[in-house]
C-alpha cells in the first residue's frame, strides 16, 4: 500500500492512522522497526518534513537515507523507474518530495515498498493528516467550520480541505478573485460535505471554528512573488480577521511562517495559535503513517 492522494484512503483507515499516532505519544522509543530503512527521496528543500521523517524512523529504531538529484545518478539521467528499482532492493519505505506529481506516480508505479507522499505542487496528505489529528486535540470535526484564508489554490489546502470535508467539517476557501480553488479537488470535497468559497473575509469568516494559513508565495511560485503579496495582502490572518470568526476559533499554520505577510507574529505566538503543536505532531503522524504501512507489507 501506498499514501500518495487523501482521496486513496478510506475513513477507516484514517482513523486507524490517528489511532496509531496516539499509540506513538505513550511510547517514544522503541524497537518496532529494528533494521528498516526509509529512503527520503526529495528534489525539493524541506526542514519540519525531512526532520520528523528522519526522527520517526530513528525513534522506532530504523534509519534513513537522504537522496537528492544533484547528489544521485538522476542528476546524470538515471530513470525514474530505474533508481526506484534499485530503492526496491536496499529499502523498507520511501518518502518522496517532489515538484512533479507524475513522478510520484511513476515511482509509486515502479515500487515494491510502501511510496509516501512527502509533498507534491498537488497534494500534501502527510500534512494534512497532522492538521486533522491536530484539531482533534481541541475540537470535534462533526459540524466544525474550517476557513484555508490566502492561496486557496494550493497542495497544502487540496489535502486538508479533502481529509477535512471526508470527516464531517465544512471547509471555507477564502482568497482574492482570480485566484479560486483547483476545481477537480473542490469537486472531490463536494462529494463528502460542504465547500464554500469567498473573497469576502468578513462572509467568509462567520461562525469560523479554525482559521488555517500557508505563505502566499508557495515553491515555484517565486517569479511571481511580489503580485503575490500585493494580492493577498487583504487576506493577512490578524487580530482584525480573527474578530470574524467564533470567539474560541484557533489559529493554525504548517510553517514556515514568513511573520508579517500571511500572519502576524501576534497572532502565530498567541494563546489562540496551535501552529507550533501542529509542528511537534509532524513527528507523530511521521511514525503513525510508517507503522501503518509496516501493518499493511
Amino acid at each position: 500500500m501506498h499514501i500518495l492522494e487523501i482521496d486513496s484512503l478510506s475513513n477507516e483507515q484514517i482513523n486507524k492512522i490517528f489511532s496509531i499516532a496516539d499509540s506513538t505519544t505513550q511510547n517514544k522509543n522503541t524497537d518496532a522497526l529494528k533494521g528498516k530503512v526509509l529512503a527520503l527521496l526529495f528534489t525539493l528543500p524541506s526542514t519540519r518534513t525531512r526532520l520528523s521523517f528522519s526522527a520517526a524512523m530513528t525513534q522506532l529504531g530504523g534509519s534513513t537515507f537522504y537522496l537528492d538529484q544533484q547528489s544521485s545518478q538522476m542528476k546524470r539521467g538515471e530513470s525514474v523507474a530505474d533508481t526506484t528499482r534499485m530503492l526496491n532492493f536496499y529499502c523498507d519505505f520511501v518518502a518522496v518530495r517532489t515538484e512533479d506529481h507524475k513522478m510520484l506516480l511513476e515511482i509509486a508505479a515502479s515500487a515494491s515498498i510502501p511510496v509516501i507522499n512527502a509533498l507534491t505542487m498537488q497534494e500534501h496528505p502527510t500534512q494534512a493528516l497532522t492538521d486533522v489529528y491536530t484539531i482533534l486535540k481541541h475540537k470535534s470535526l462533526k459540524g466544525l467550520r474550517i476557513a484555508l484564508v490566502g492561496d486557496i489554490a494550493q497542495n497544502t489546502f487540496n489535502s486538508l480541505m479533502l481529509l477535512a470535508v471526508k470527516l464531517g467539517a465544512e471547509v471555507h476557501l477564502i482568497g482574492p478573485k482570480g485566484f479560486e480553488p483547483d476545481k477537480r479537488y473542490v469537486s472531490k470535497a463536494e462529494r463528502y460535505g460542504t465547500v464554500r468559497i469567498y473573497d469576502s473575509i468578513k462572509e467568509g469568516m462567520a461562525g469560523v471554528d479554525i482559521i488555517y494559513t500557508d505563505t502566499f508565495v508557495s515553491m515555484g511560485d517565486e517569479g511571481e512573488a511580489e503580485k503575490r503579496r500585493t494580492l493577498f495582502a487583504p487576506y493577512q490572518v490578524n487580530a482584525q480577521m480573527l474578530s470574524y470568526a467564533k470567539p474560541d476559533a484557533l489559529v493554525m499554520h504548517p510553517l514556515p511562517a514568513h511573520r508579517g505577510e500571511e500572519i502576524t507574529s501576534d497572532v502565530l505566538d498567541s494563546p489562540k495559535s496551535i501552529a507550533w503543536e501542529e509542528a511537534r505532531n509532524k513527528l507523530t503522524m511521521a511514525k503513525a503513517v510508517i507503522l501503518f504501512l509496516a501493518e499493511k507489507r
